[in-house]
């Protein structure tokens, strides 16, 4: 796939993690009142519409700093800035590297938007096992969380060239 190509593949991927998020978050908030639970699979997982003011999983989201939200969206910012340069770079072929770093721009960029519109971002996949609860997520966090560990397995499974030429 030549260089024009790989990064149409890319931004296509990017822009697919925020149309699926955008569209995810909107069905939620737009069907359930806060806080409303649907149970998928009981004892293990259901939809739940929160709002979360903080940073990922709830970070920060009790805080009263009241820069937090412009530090959210200055950081935000910054991530997208550094993501979007990584990803020019590595984007003249689709690689492992570019298709990763295309899931997190397009999560970062879902989230981007609801704290820019509404101060806080939507959250919904809601995962639990007895009394054991992981924070509620949603796309943007999932595609950003993917993304992130497949830089981690490129890194550590890829082959250097030394590797290779022996």
């Amino acid at each position: 796939m030549s260089g024009t190509h790989a990064r149409g593949f890319h931004v296509l991927i990017a822009f697919s993690v925020l149309a699926l998020d955008r569209f995810s978050k909107w069905i939620v908030a737009s069907r359930l009142s806060l806080h409303d639970t649907i149970t998928v699979i009981p004892g293990f997982f259901r939809i739940t519409h929160v709002e979360n003011s903080g940073a990922a999983f709830g970070l920060f989201s009790d805080s009263s700093f009241e820069w937090k939200l412009a530090l959210l969206i200055i950081f935000s910012l910054l991530a997208l800035g550094v993501v979007s340069v990584l990803l020019w770079k590595n984007s003249h072929i689709v690689t492992t590297t570019g298709t990763a770093l295309a899931l997190i721009l397009g999560g970062a960029l879902g989230n981007l938007w609801d704290r820019m519109i509404a101060g806080h971002v939507v959250d919904f996949l809601d995962f639990y096992v007895g009394s054991y609860h992981w924070p509620s997520f949603n796309v943007a966090d999932s595609a950003i969380v993917i993304g992130a560990l497949l830089l981690v397995a490129d890194i550590l499974f890829s082959k250097s060239p030394e590797r290779e030429r022996a």
